[in-house]
């Protein structure tokens, strides 16, 4: 008997026709004697059957379009094996809660793919093991190292992380969003199947701009596209039947209190925004990024066909979903009585393969020549029928034309939204404050002044961007004394310098880029930033702004007694957090809001968590293991508590940023978007996810950090650092969220008092002009 379906399929956004490889029944053919040659068949995992059954020569057909049937073979005997390695670790490990044997048998796949070809190898003791010897083997000789060492740290993931999905079972832990997102990208694979795109399609990424944003926006929103479709299609077998709990529907109907129907519509949307994120990071943030980097022609073709291979994957895989028996793709229950149209399912495939939409007609009757009507257009409408031409067939709803990105476009800036009622926010740890703080306090307007924060921004005559009173009530002193409450007076001083720094040129950029919307001056601007913090001591050139000054200033002061390493490291950070001011007016150009997960991971560099996090790793971590503090655990400690700071900050800065400030970045009107919700019921949203990352933070401490101590064998000074550093991060949490509580940059009554003081996009408008910028900076403000 058929098991009844837990949702109907969502209509899905899929704006690239699946194609299908002319090279299909080759590569069933010889993926089949592959696997049998590995012994994956009748070996208690899969027999003959189940890999017909799945048909993985069809999905890679499908998601590989192009490539050449050697290639295609490759390829698939790929799938084959990282399908067969998921369910072997089903079987033997996941079913049985065996950690510890689990650990063992990953720890030693890495060998079976090494970087330096000339490493030598173990022989191989299981299937697993002895698939991966010989795809290395036929895949590698043509690459680069540098794709080497991609490709393998994203196996790597592939096959650790799998860990994490063990720890949950055993522990009956269903993950949070913001978790769940990060962690299914590597242990779902689809990073890794961007490397095998690479691959196929015969053009490895420049290495020079593989770690880019752009090119890693990219990975990550096709792997989230790829994870997120195939959550939906997999519910059924992985939740009901299997017991698994790694599944955004899951996670999505624990986390909102949803059903299961609603659940699976907000992970179709969800999907949908990360493919229009995709697609808006293809056509934005490609083109400039060619120019920085000076890729020619042909680099710029092998960028563009690895994006065009994503795209094929997309469509191709969203094609294979809907045909393999591995999942659930009968279109699940339908929405009450109305009658159907249905037309044949393509020849030669059963009903429950039938792929396109189905048109329900209102209710009541319709005459025969109505109805010999809606069929004939509603064969229009879906096209070409048969294998491989589902992508050209249309489905005419909101979800699968992608029209919600039109919310994402249509806010009214400067709305009036008044106060926001602040929750009942969960805070396990108390604030403690610095002795030095008054010293403090009289520091930061001291550096303010000395680097001319004070005074008339450069190139508009009679404005600035604080004045001393505004500093004053800001008292950055404050948080810093409680973020740091063990520093000594000279530490707090340039800790408190720091935030002054950072977000005072927060409040910079917009104003003097973002209202003339000049991202070229932008961009150069932020370049320049780099010149005032020199690796090896090299001069300098005069600063032109407060900002440069004020970094500068910082810079000698800070990075003196730092290693090269520690240097290098700590100038990447500010590098990220000013990098993020240019994300923010790119949207800001585009009048977009962000894309929620793209605004959660971008929300720490531009609340500059990273920075600051980075300079404790650097101070407090010195005598942490460098195993230790890059550890899984240590990092999930990391972002918990960043997110955290980043949520708390935009509950208590929505009015001064949506209503005062005309703000597309802020948490709450990302969820009001997304989610169509009040201001009110986003907060709660909100917060829930602040303490959702708050409980991730007590659940890694008390379940992860412990056994990676052990594994580590970490001794007493080693873990008495790790204590302190982790207590660090308490004070982090607990002091930002008790600064917010005191400091007089958000409450309405000092957000009308300033307005009449503050630099508006009329008067910025007004008085700007090229000949009262300095140097380049004028000749970009002709250009734009």
């Amino acid at each position: 008997m058929t098991q009844k379906q837990p949702f109907q399929l969502p209509d899905f956004y899929m704006p690239h026709p699946a194609r299908i490889n002319p090279h299909l029944e080759g590569a069933r053919r010889h993926t089949k004697e592959w696997a049998y040659a590995m012994e994956m068949i009748d070996t208690g995992v899969w027999t003959e059957e189940d890999l017909d059954n799945h048909d993985y020569a069809l999905l890679c057909a499908y998601t590989h379009p192009d490539c050449s049937g050697e290639e295609l073979d490759l390829i698939t005997d790929w799938y084959v094996w990282v399908f067969f390695f998921d369910d072997h670790f089903l079987e033997v490990y996941k079913k049985t809660r065996d950690m510890a044997g689990a650990k063992e048998y990953l720890a030693r796949l890495p060998a079976f793919m090494p970087v330096d070809l000339a490493t030598p190898i173990p022989e191989p003791t299981n299937p697993v093991e002895a698939g991966l010897l010989d795809l290395w083997r036929r895949t590698t000789p043509t690459t680069s190292a540098d794709w080497r060492r991609r490709f393998h740290e994203a196996t790597r993931h592939l096959l650790e992380e799998s860990l994490w999905e063990l720890g949950n079972i055993r522990q009956a832990r269903v993950s949070n969003p913001i978790e769940y997102i990060e962690m299914r990208r590597k242990v779902g694979g689809a990073p890794w199947s961007a490397g095998l795109v690479e691959h196929a399609v015969g053009a490895e990424i420049p290495a020079r701009i593989a770690e880019t944003r752009p090119l890693r926006v990219l990975k990550d929103t096709f792997s989230d596209g790829v994870h997120l479709r195939n959550d939906l299609f997999s519910y059924q077998r992985e939740v009901e039947r299997e017991g698994e709990n790694a599944n955004c529907v899951l996670v999505v109907e624990r986390f909102f209190g949803v059903p299961t129907q609603k659940a699976a519509e907000i992970t179709n949307d969800l999907l949908t925004s990360r493919l229009q994120q995709f697609e808006n990071t293809a056509f934005v943030e490609l083109p400039p990024l060619f120019e920085e980097y000076g890729l020619d022609p042909l680099e710029r073709q092998g960028v563009f066909l690895y994006v065009k291979g994503l795209q094929d994957w997309q469509s191709g895989g969203h094609e294979w979903h809907m045909r393999s028996s591995r999942y659930m793709n009968g279109g699940g229950e339908g929405g009450g009585s109305s009658p159907t149209i249905e037309l044949p399912a393509p020849a030669g495939l059963p009903t429950h393969f039938r792929v396109g939409t189905e048109r329900r007609l209102a209710r009541g009757e319709r005459d025969e020549a109505a109805s010999r009507a809606a069929t004939l257009i509603e064969r229009v409408l879906r096209g070409p029928t048969g294998l491989g031409t589902s992508g050209v067939r249309l489905t005419l709803s909101p979800s699968a034309l992608g029209l919600k990105r039109l919310k994402n476009h249509s806010h009214l800036l400067f709305r009036p939204v008044g106060p926001t009622t602040l929750p009942e926010f969960y805070m396990p740890y108390k604030a403690r404050v610095n002795g030095n703080l008054a010293r403090a306090k009289q520091h930061c307007i001291d550096y303010a002044r000395a680097t001319g924060m004070l005074a008339e921004v450069p190139g508009v005559p009679g404005a600035c961007i604080w004045d001393e009173d505004r500093l004053a009530g800001y008292d950055f002193a404050e948080c810093a004394a409680r973020i740091h409450p063990d520093a000594t007076g000279d530490e707090l001083d340039v800790s408190s310098a720091w935030l002054t720094w950072g977000t005072y040129g927060d409040d910079y950029f917009p104003v003097v880029f973002g209202n003339t919307r000049n991202f070229a001056a932008a961009k150069l601007q932020n370049d320049r930033l780099s010149l005032f913090m020199p690796l090896d001591g090299e001069p300098s050139p005069p600063p032109l702004n407060p900002v440069e000054a004020g970094l500068a200033d910082l810079w000698r002061r800070t990075a003196g007694p730092l290693s090269p390493s520690q240097r290098a490291s700590f100038r990447k950070s500010v590098e990220d957090m000013t990098a993020s001011w240019l994300w923010e007016l790119m949207n800001q150009t585009q009048h977009r809001i962000p894309d929620p997960v793209d605004y959660v991971e971008m929300r720490r560099a531009t609340f500059g968590s990273d920075m600051t996090m980075n300079l404790a790793r650097i101070t407090k971590g010195g005598r942490i293991p460098p195993e230790a503090l890059n550890s899984r655990p240590i990092r999930w400690l990391e972002v918990s508590a960043q997110d955290y700071a980043c949520f708390t900050n935009d509950i208590f800065s929505y009015q001064k940023e949506i209503e005062y400030e005309g703000e597309l970045h802020n948490i709450v009107l990302v969820l009001q978007t997304f989610l169509d919700l009040s201001r009110d019921e986003a907060v709660e949203a909100v917060n829930k996810l602040m303490t959702s990352r708050m409980e991730q933070f007590e659940h890694v401490l008390a379940h992860d950090v412990p056994p990676m101590i052990a594994d580590l064998d970490l001794d007493a000074d080693a873990r008495a650092a790790l204590d302190a550093y982790i207590e660090g991060l308490k004070d982090w949490m607990a002091g930002i969220l008790d600064w917010h509580v005191i400091t007089r940059r958000y409450p309405e009554p000092e957000l009308q008092r300033h307005r009449a003081k503050a630099l508006g996009p009329v008067a910025l408008l007004r008085g700007v002009t090229a000949a009262t910028l300095p140097g380049g900076l004028a000749a970009l403000f002709r250009a734009g």
